[in-house]
């Protein structure tokens, strides 16, 4: 955490960091394909707005995910900024591989904390698939590639309901094994609650006050931006979110959008929680998202527009 911007637990925080995730967990759930012009549009746009963290895609199996296979040129396209953190997800050495080849000095492994969830996708219990990671770890240390971390469906499983923190620790002490020290916690699903997520976050940083935490939320049942402030007040300063409120997870059943960049922005702009994007820029981006892919989103901001643009009544 940044001497800047400490934060304590039951205070809100003077400002937050936000990774645009879009240009990968949004657009990989959807039907519509981009070109690699309109994904490097929205990338630089994201950028521009204010993103210093972007997720601009993932390096996996072509016919896994269609929507990312094209990212080894998107990764080459993109033109750069000093700065900001670029980075991609990737499941095994072969998609390291990849992401250095492109540029990419940072990457993001996943693993699920339900076994249930674990199982069904890869027939490995959450520890054998973090444990698996050992061969991108020593390749990532030996070429200076940065490691994060995700543990997929930390809250809640649609295959097994609510998941213990037991076995969200489980996970985070596997992945520290391997040396990752940065880890998100993802509401895969969209079952976490505010309570949940207070309680979690106070346990991860209790155990691992070394790691650096990073919260990502579904929207699936309406409680995103709740789950989100849970965060705030247990003490996390780093946030996922997706523009136009896009995403999904095409291995995790029941997985909706993302809480919406706009929404977030606009949501810590009316409490004075400093970021560090243009909300205008980033609704643009939005309304532009919407007319690729052709349809309506779940973005709040989308459709009522900002607190500030509501033109009261003269007295």
């Amino acid at each position: 955490m940044n001497d800047t911007a400490k934060l304590v637990a039951g205070q809100w925080p003077s400002s937050i960091i936000i990774c645009e995730v879009g240009p990968r967990d949004g657009l990989q759930n959807e039907q519509t394909l981009l070109t690699v012009e309109q994904k490097v549009e929205l990338i630089e746009r994201s950028v521009q707005a204010g993103a210093k963290i972007i997720e601009i895609g993932s390096f996996v199996h072509p016919k896994a995910v269609p929507q990312m296979a094209d990212t080894d040129e998107v990764a080459k396209r993109i033109r750069r900024v000093e700065g900001v953190e670029y980075r991609a997800l990737v499941l095994n050495l072969r998609g390291l591989q990849r992401a250095e080849a492109a540029g990419i000095q940072k990457v993001k492994l996943t693993a699920s904390a339900s076994r249930a969830h674990s199982l069904a996708n890869s027939k490995r219990t959450p520890e054998e698939v973090v444990r698996g990671f050992s061969d991108c770890a020593e390749y990532a240390a030996a070429h200076g590639v940065e490691l994060s971390g995700a543990v997929s469906t930390t809250f809640g499983c649609s295959l097994e309901g609510r998941v213990p923190i037991g076995n969200v620790l489980s996970v985070v002490s596997c992945f520290r094994e391997i040396g990752v020290k940065e880890l998100s916690l993802s509401d895969t699903t969209g079952m976490a609650n505010p309570q949940q997520v207070y309680e979690y976050c106070r346990q991860v940083q209790e155990q691992f006050p070394d790691v650096t935490w990073i919260l990502h939320f579904h929207n699936t049942r309406g409680m995103g931006l709740a789950n989100m402030m849970a965060g705030m007040l247990a003490g996390i300063e780093r946030y996922d979110a997706c523009f136009a409120g896009l995403g999904g997870c095409p291995f995790a059943p029941g997985a909706s959008g993302n809480i919406a960049t706009e929404d977030v922005i606009h949501m810590c702009q009316e409490m004075g929680v400093a970021t560090s994007y243009d909300l205008d820029q980033v609704i643009a981006i939005g309304h532009l998202v919407q007319k690729i892919i052709g349809h309506e989103t779940s973005s709040s901001i989308l459709k009522a527009g900002k607190c500030s643009d509501i033109v009261l009544p003269k007295k």
